[in-house]
Order: C-alpha cells, then sequence, then structure tokens
C-alpha cells in the first residue's frame, strides 16, 4: 500500500474531483460520511457526548459535516470553533452554514477564550488541523491541545493528530494531540510509523473516501507500507521435483568466545526460513556446541580458538551472512576486510560485521552489490553519522544506500527497508521483540531467504515481515516478556502458514 506525501493527496483530491466531475465539498461530505459511519457502528444506541473541535480549514470542515451529520442522528454534541487565523477554507464555512441551520450554535475559541470543560468520558473529535499544517500551532492552540490531551477522555483525530505535520518533527511535542484512534483517509501517513512521530497515535484506521483509483494507482510514492497483500506476491513456492541444492547453500560466518549463541540463533533462523543447506563458519570454541546444538548445520573453523582470525572457504555459497557476534578485534576486522575483498558473494552483514565497516569506511567500496545491511539505531548512527529528527535520518540512510549499492535495513516498531531511493515500511512484529538474539534470528531469515533465490530487497522485505509475524503469534501465545529469539525461530513455520492462509477473525496487520 503506498503512503503520499501530502502534496500527492492534493493531487488525488483534486484529480478525482475533475475526473468524477464533484464539487471539493462533495468530497468532504463522502469523507465525513465515511467517519460518521464508523463511529454510528460502534455508538449507536449508547449515551456519550462528543465534543468537535474543528479548525477553519478543510480538516475543520470535515469536523463540521461530521457533526451535523452525528446531530441529525439524535447525538448529544458540542462543536468547538478553534478560531486560529482570519482566512477559512470555502468548505468550512459552507458546512458552518449548514450546521447552524440545523440549529446548532458553534462555540467560538479565541486566544483569550476559557478552555471549555472535558471530562473524561467524554468522546473528543480531533478536526483542529489537517494534513497541511506548515507551522507550529499558536500557543494559546498548543494550550487548547494539551487541555484535551490531559483531559483522558477518548480522542478521535480525523486524518492526521493535530499539530502534527507530515514532513517534519513536530515543533513542540507537547502541542500534538495524543491520539486515541485516527481515522485517515484513503491511504496511510509515513509520520503514522517513525518513532519521533508515531508516539502520538495508539490505534489507526484507514477509511476509503472514495479516491480515483487511476491516481492511486499511477503517482509512484517514496514509501511503501507492507501487509500481507505486499507479501504473498512475493512467496516463492517449492517445486515439487526439487532437492536440498535447488534452496542454495547458505554460509553464516560470525561468533567468538561466549558469542557462540548468535549463530546458533542465525543458523538455526536460516534453516527455519528454508534454506536448502547451511553451513557455519566459527572460532574453535564454538564446533562442539554447534555441532550438538543445530546437527543440521555443517561447521568449519578458523584456527583460533577464540576469534575468526581468517576466513578460508572450501566452497562459493550463494549467500553469506556475517558479523553476529564475531567481535571487533583487530585480526577479525582485517579477516572480514580480506574477505570483502575474495568473496563477491552476496551478503548480509549484521552486529559486529557493521561496526568494523563503521571504524573501517574505506571497507564499504569491496562490499558486494546489494548485499543487506541490517543495523539497530546505534549501528546505523555509527554508519551514517548522527542526524537531527527521523526525517534526517532518513535521507541520510537513503544517501548511504544509495552510494553504496546496498539494502539497508533500519531496525525499529516499524521496520523500514531502503533500497534504491523508495522505502518499504514493516506492519508486524511488538515491543516482546526487544530482546537479546533477535536481530541475530532476522539475519539468519535475510540469509535463507536469499539463498533460495529471493532478490535482496525480497529477502529483506520478506524476512522483516516473517520476522516481525513469528514475534507476534509468540506474543499472542506467550505474552510479550517471554518472547526470546529462539521462540520466534520456533515459530517461523507458523508465520510462512498464516501468510497464506490467515487467520478468520485476528487481523495481524492492523496497527
Amino acid at each position: 500500500m503506498k503512503i503520499f506525501s501530502a502534496q500527492q493527496i492534493y493531487d488525488a483530491d483534486k484529480f478525482t474531483i475533475e475526473k468524477q466531475q464533484i464539487t471539493s465539498d462533495a468530497l468532504m461530505e463522502r469523507a465525513a460520511t465515511k467517519l460518521f459511519e464508523w463511529i454510528h457502528a460502534r455508538l449507536r444506541g449508547t449515551s456519550v457526548h462528543i465534543k468537535l473541535f474543528c479548525g477553519i480549514g478543510n480538516n475543520g470542515g470535515d469536523g463540521m459535516v461530521l457533526a451535523r451529520l452525528l446531530h441529525e442522528h439524535g447525538y448529544t454534541i458540542e462543536v468547538h470553533v478553534v478560531n486560529y487565523s482570519e482566512k477559512r477554507s470555502k468548505d468550512f464555512l459552507l458546512n458552518l452554514e449548514r450546521l447552524k441551520e440545523n440549529k446548532v450554535w458553534p462555540d467560538f475559541i479565541n486566544a483569550d477564550s476559557d478552555l471549555p470543560e472535558i471530562s473524561p468520558n467524554d468522546i473528543v473529535v480531533d478536526a483542529i488541523f489537517g494534513i497541511g499544517l506548515n507551522r507550529a500551532p499558536d500557543t494559546w492552540v498548543g494550550n487548547l491541545i494539551q487541555h484535551i490531551n490531559a483531559s483522558q477522555a477518548f480522542v478521535l483525530a480525523v486524518d492526521v493528530p493535530s499539530g502534527l505535520p507530515m514532513d517534519r518533527s513536530p515543533w513542540n511535542p507537547s502541542h500534538v494531540i495524543e491520539a486515541s484512534y485516527v481515522l485517515s483517509f484513503q491511504v496511510p501517513k509515513l509520520v503514522f510509523f517513525l518513532p519521533e512521530t508515531g508516539v502520538f497515535i495508539n490505534q489507526w484506521e484507514l477509511l476509503d473516501i472514495g479516491l480515483d483509483t487511476e491516481i492511486l494507482e499511477k503517482t509512484d510514492a517514496e514509501y511503501e507500507l507492507i501487509g500481507r497483500q505486499e507479501i504473498l506476491p512475493l512467496y516463492r513456492p517449492r517445486l515439487k521435483f526439487s532437492h536440498k541444492g535447488t534452496y542454495g547453500h547458505s554460509m553464516i560466518i560470525g561468533g567468538s568466545y561466549g558469542k557462540i549463541g548468535a549463530v546458533q540463533l542465525a543458523g538455526n533462523a536460516c534453516l527455519s526460513t528454508g534454506s536448502g543447506l547451511v553451513t557455519a563458519f566459527v572460532p574453535q570454541c564454538g564446533y562442539q556446541s554447534l555441532q550438538t546444538s543445530i546437527p543440521e548445520v555443517m561447521v568449519l573453523t578458523d584456527e583460533d580458538e577464540k576469534n575468526i582470525t581468517h576466513v578460508d572457504l572450501p566452497f562459493v555459497p550463494d549467500v553469506i551472512g556475517i558479523g553476529m557476534g564475531i567481535g571487533t578485534e583487530e585480526k577479525t576486522a582485517k579477516a572480514f576486510g580480506d574477505l570483502l575483498k575474495e568473496m563477491k558473494a552476496p551478503m548480509v552483514i549484521d552486529a559486529d560485521g557493521l561496526n568494523i565497516l563503521a571504524k573501517n569506511p574505506k571497507m564499504l567500496k569491496d562490499i558486494p552489490k546489494n548485499s543487506i545491511l541490517t543495523p539497530h539505531p546505534k549501528e546505523l548512527e555509527r554508519l551514517i553519522g548522527k542526524w537531527e529528527n527521523d526525517f534526517d535520518k532518513l535521507k541520510k540512510a537513503k544517501t548511504f544506500s544509495l552510494e553504496n549499492e546496498v539494502v539497508l535495513v533500519i531496525k525499529g516498531a516499524h521496520t523500514i527497508v531502503l533500497h534504491n531511493g523508495k522505502g518499504y515500511v514493516n506492519t508486524t512484529g511488538n515491543p516482546g521483540m526487544a530482546t537479546a538474539g533477535s536481530g541475530d534470528v532476522l539475519t539468519g531469515m535475510m540469509t535463507g531467504l536469499k539463498a533460495q533465490g529471493y532478490s535482496p530487497v525480497h529477502s529483506a522485505i520478506f524476512a522483516v515481515y516473517l520476522h516481525g509475524l513469528a514475534g507476534d503469534i509468540g506474543a499472542s501465545q506467550l505474552g510479550y516478556e517471554a518472547v526470546k529469539a529462539s521462540e520466534i525461530i520456533n515459530r517461523i513455520g507458523q508465520a510462512y502458514l498464516e501468510i497464506l492462509n490467515p487467520p478468520e477473525v485476528e487481523d495481524r496487520e492492523k496497527s
């Protein structure tokens, strides 16, 4: 599903109005009707006080239409117009008059107005600012937003939480609506998925307001939201007349004294994701534990007892997953650098492999093209430098990905895969996966998918989704706190099955 910018959404609105030969007011009526239907389906027959806070732009116009529809269906409402400018959109003014014709008289809030009372039992509809916010809210509006946030009422935001810009971090985080639920029109917004901005959104849902399918299909988006519908076409079913060689030979290189478990996790995940053969290359101290714990994995060892000092492979693997638990010793870094120069098999580079690259940036030019790099936030900072905010981080990360011709995986609550200037935002995963070894599992899964013939970018996208889904299944069965990395591996098979045959009731892709 495409994630559009504010300008692209405006263009889609305009295109829809022209092609469908409707007015902007009719499109607003359509959008607000979808809002009303969502609310009415959940509140019908209940006694509740709904307080709508409407700006004087088109977001406020949506709120005006919604207020009229609620009033016509017998709901107890209170409408407050947040009068932050002398400029009002024509559709706001039109629907303000229609509301008055229905004998509903909004209260106008100005800089010197008293803040309205809000009970924790009220439902607040936030329709103050929309996607076009391009400057910080006035202080008095920010104070009103703080007042709404402090009310403990259920807050339903229209399209985006007010005070949250679409293309930058908030000017003042305390002046952003903390939405209990966001009903967003037609397409998801990138700010829903970034750490600095996603914190203002508890849950969200899309409402289809009938934007023209032609413009939606032909508009290229810089980011795409990855759910089951996007993953299923990537899946490569197994062939009847195949054998283990059909599905590739993966090499997992890593480990050091006390950190052999990282290789165990990656190797096990690689097998469980479908790699036909897996060989691990570890220091001598890892030989016995690997042979015992994962009998399906073949093992090669370095001459050194505790660290990897030279990688001598007797064959050319289809893909190499490297870095987990490997350490950053000088001899290890040299061995990694030599491997980069000698071996042109595609790589999945994680953990200390990334730290070695950060310390030795000249090695970056030797990375096989379209290799996959999987940094957590601190490792990413070491690679691309410090960033001012999440948008600056994405800009720098895209530049790094393009300059080095790699697939860059920015791990987090909504992991983002970057490739060729485009971002793919994941929808699976949960806080229980913030646990030791989870990243090693992901590296093994990416390696396993690449071995089977998936393209590098598809290996990354699919693995991130599958990894998160396995974690979601684990959390649903164990609770967040009990999700270990090995439990994620144990549920990879279930995750595959759920992609192919999703549960009828539970929708794991909902935010």
